[in-house]
């Protein structure tokens, strides 16, 4: 792939630039590209960015690919108490992206969290005072304990240590975030970071069950690799964008137009085993969707999600069920049917290995024979579904293309009895296959409707956008 040179712009708009790649979690070049494929304001024989701010302002509104002006809890108010944990620096980012959403963040934190994090930074990134002292006489003059408990939306403890948890579940109020959190008769949600040791105590463990049973709302904690050497396991706190999902969940007042729909969604790879250690499988890495997965439970429908191997947290709010082989997701779909949507986005493999060998499979010193495998035909799980006596309403399928994009997906869309076809263009210049954004066309007996590049949980909205308004034009209809 070519380099893209970013030169001939002032200090403004490469600050501009700059700004805009570290929203989107870019590097200058990659965002640069994604304006290029968005068919914004470059030299595409030399490949060199150059523009204005404004420039930039009006690639932003065509292409759609800036923060998510319908996040569920926009203009709301979270007081995040962080307390003091390696992972409070965590909470910076979180501060970050919650102020990208336009919500009010108010902070408070703990003495031990200052030894982390310095208040100065996060209220720099909160644009607001950060609190820290139960005894403050300017502060409790009005008890302002009270008055932080009750102005806030949502609290947010995180990092929750395994010590603020103990003196939550026990009522205890000796600091201010303790005191806000007794005084507070609202909703609460809690990302617990600590040792692995330290979470699966049978003490830290009665007070998680205490909690939940009070009606927190705990996320996580996620396994993995601990600051400490050598330590892994069950303790990591939520990813900032994980937490402010949640937040969205938990502060969403929205309509939910799906409810009462059944929706069955397949995503990842399947892996078909050649032997114990090897496999066939295609390309995918699942977020696509999960994204469609999450944002149809957000519109309130029963999602069963049918998901092979990925390396992605499951959902919230929905039934994730794991298989490995294409056989395996199969007989998930058929028993999560009846639904009134099915859609299939997994990239199934074709072929499975008839002779797959019980013990790895040894090369022969001196042998010029390759190892012969015999490939069978995996079962059409879109093309059952898209001709069952009593299918779905509404039957969605994905096309990942390398050449003639909308001259395959119609000819699947009519093979496999899909109602709409999801094509997308994954040939290596693209980029697309494995990223976090994605490009799509969607097929319909309508025709062609081309989209921009987009985020894939924003692929995954407007599809879920489409679906609304499929259903309700089916009800004006009746």
């Amino acid at each position: 792939m070519a380099t893209i040179t970013v030169r001939n712009l002032d200090g403004k708009t490469k600050q501009a630039l700059r700004e805009r790649a570290a929203r989107n979690g870019h590097s200058m070049e990659e965002e640069a590209r994604l304006l290029l494929n968005a068919g914004s304001i470059l030299d595409h024989e030399n490949q060199t960015f150059s523009g204005s701010v404004d420039a930039l302002k009006v690639v932003d509104e065509a292409s759609n690919v800036s923060v998510d002006p319908n996040y569920p809890a926009r203009g709301k108010t979270v007081l995040l108490i962080i307390c003091g944990g390696i992972a409070a620096y965590k909470s910076l980012d979180l501060i970050r992206r919650l102020k990208e959403r336009c919500v009010k963040v108010r902070v408070v934190m703990t003495h031990a969290a200052g030894e982390f994090i310095t208040p100065l930074s996060v209220g720099a990134l909160s644009h607001s005072k950060v609190y820290g002292e139960l005894f403050n006489r300017e502060d409790e003059q009005d008890i302002g304990h009270i008055r932080l408990a009750r102005e806030a939306d949502l609290i947010v403890v995180a990092p929750a240590t395994a010590n603020i948890m103990a003196k939550i579940s026990h009522g205890i109020a000796d600091d201010l975030a303790s005191a806000v959190l007794l005084a507070s008769n609202g909703k609460v949600l809690i990302a617990p970071a600590m040792n692995p040791v330290m979470w699966n105590n049978p003490a830290t463990r009665r007070n998680a069950d205490t909690l939940e049973g009070d009606g927190f709302r705990i996320i996580g904690p996620n396994s993995g690799e601990m600051a400490e050497q050598s330590e892994a396991g069950r303790g990591r706190m939520a990813e900032p964008m994980e937490i402010v999902s949640e937040i969205g969940r938990i502060l969403d007042t929205r309509a939910k137009p799906l409810l009462g729909l059944k929706v069955i969604v397949t995503a990842g790879p399947t892996h078909e085993p050649i032997d114990p250690v090897r496999y066939i499988a295609n390309r995918s890495s699942g977020k696509q969707g999960y994204a469609i997965a999450s944002a149809l439970s957000a519109a309130g429908a029963q999602v069963n999600l049918v998901s092979g191997p990925v390396n992605l947290n499951e959902p919230e709010g929905l039934n994730c069920i794991r298989v490995e082989s294409a056989e395996e997701m199969f007989q998930a779909v058929k028993s999560s049917l009846p639904a009134d949507i099915v859609i299939m986005v997994a990239a199934v493999a074709d072929w499975r290995v008839i002779n797959s060998a019980d013990e790895k499979i040894k090369k022969k010193p001196g042998s010029r024979n390759p190892v012969s495998l015999k490939l069978a035909e995996n079962p059409d799980i879109l093309k059952f579904v898209g001709h069952l006596d009593q299918r779905p309403e509404l039957v969605i399928g994905f096309a990942a293309e390398t050449q003639n994009v909308i001259k395959n997906a119609k000819a699947k869309l009519k093979r496999k009895g899909a109602d709409w076809i999801v094509a997308n263009d994954v040939s290596p210049e693209t980029g697309i296959m494995g990223g976090d954004n994605n490009k799509v066309k969607l097929l319909s007996s309508d025709g062609v409707e081309q989209w921009p590049v987009l985020a894939k949980d924003q692929v995954a909205r407007r599809l879920v956008e489409k679906i609304i308004s499929y259903f309700e034009a089916a009800v004006i209809d009746v």
